[in-house]
């Protein structure tokens, strides 16, 4: 039986082609977009990890992956410094602003005290200086290098014309930093910030000083870091949906593929069908030559497509320096999907070709 799948499809094979190509589309679809959100993700988490604080005081709603808002008030940093076991707090305003020079159209910056900042977290200005004035900025490596920056050019900011200074090093949060008061001018946010990142004492236990935390500070919101970078998916907004939508469609793909493409064979191969019913084929026989067909099919897309989706992701990681992160779990379910649809999209024209009547055939052509 096998000897026959392998004719079949070397019998028509452009057609076999088409199909495979379509079979493998449905992987790329899976592989490539769940390694680059999952790349994505990654790389937020780290940013977030070179947060050296174990907690991030902030307000319900203040803070997101692509929303914020200033609605903290920077007196918070004076009482947690009073609880036992924190060390040290330092206010930031995260900010989302629209900008079509950017890769996404989303520009994010930090309005941090420089020195503070730098100093609990384990970041040097490795190019040039901090910002002094209200009109520099300091921007990380990776940044400098995709806008093609030089120190003393200016970026846009808020509409505003701001110098680039410094560059910093290793990443951590937004890659655009400015200074904190100049931040709450642009937005007109006095006193106000997004977060309060609190470093505790090293002799302290996080979750115990979390707990303190909330006791004298309630209704406010206080995230450990580590649970920041684990769920980074997680707080993408519709991740998730984004995802069961790619899986859905890539095994809507695959299964009208291979469908339409035994369908039609079936139709050009009634009498070669007939004549093997006539030397006593069964119709269960027929059923799992055209199923046969269908797996191999499927499994040449599978390999077609992953090295598709390897190539490619090389390259646009290489032109454009986007992450991805291929994780065994989905590439096994992009062969669930391309193997599973393919059989599934054969059943039917399986199911023609085994009830087609030899001596009808037979009579007729």
């Amino acid at each position: 039986m096998l000897e026959l799948v392998f004719a079949n499809l070397q019998t028509r094979p452009f057609r076999t082609l088409i199909s495979i190509l379509g079979v493998s589309l449905g992987v790329v679809l899976v592989v490539m977009f769940t390694g680059l959100a999952d790349g994505m993700a990654e790389d937020m988490s780290k940013r977030a990890s070179n947060w050296k604080a174990e907690i991030v005081f902030t307000r319900p709603g203040a803070m997101g992956l692509t929303t914020s808002n200033a609605s903290v008030s920077t007196k918070y940093a004076e009482k947690l410094r009073d609880i036992e076991g924190v060390k040290a707090t330092i206010p930031v305003i995260r900010q989302f602003t629209q900008n079509a020079k950017e890769r996404w159209g989303i520009q994010q910056l930090d309005g941090v005290d420089w020195k503070p900042f730098a100093e609990m977290n384990g970041i040097k200005v490795i190019r040039g200086r901090p910002f002094e004035t209200k009109t520099e900025v300091v921007v990380d490596e990776r940044h400098m290098r995709d806008k093609d920056y030089s120190l003393n050019d200016t970026i846009e900011v808020f509409g505003r014309n701001f110098k680039i200074v410094g560059v910093f090093s290793p990443p951590s949060g937004a890659r655009i930093k400015m200074s904190l008061r100049a931040m709450q001018e642009v937005l007109q946010v006095p006193n106000k910030c997004t977060f309060i990142l609190v470093k505790i004492k090293d002799s302290e236990d996080v979750q115990t000083v979390a707990t303190r935390i909330n006791k004298n500070l309630p209704g406010n919101t206080v995230n450990l870091t580590e649970d920041i970078i684990t769920d980074a998916q997680d707080r993408i907004p519709g991740m998730k949906t984004f995802l069961r939508v790619l899986v859905g469609l890539g095994a809507f793909v695959s299964i009208i593929f291979v469908m339409l493409s035994m369908y039609t064979t079936i139709i050009e191969r009634r009498k070669e069908i007939g004549i093997l019913k006539s030397m006593g084929a069964s119709k269960s026989f027929v059923i799992k030559v055209i199923e046969g067909e269908a797996l191999l099919i499927g499994a040449l897309g599978v390999i077609f497509g992953l090295a598709v989706s390897f190539g490619v992701s090389f390259l646009l990681g290489r032109i454009f320096e986007l992450v991805f992160k291929f994780s065994t779990g989905w590439i096994i379910t992009a062969f669930a999907i391309a193997v599973g649809g393919s059989l599934i999209g054969a059943l039917y024209p399986a199911w023609r070709a085994s009830d087609i009547d030899p001596v009808l055939v037979l009579t007729n052509e």
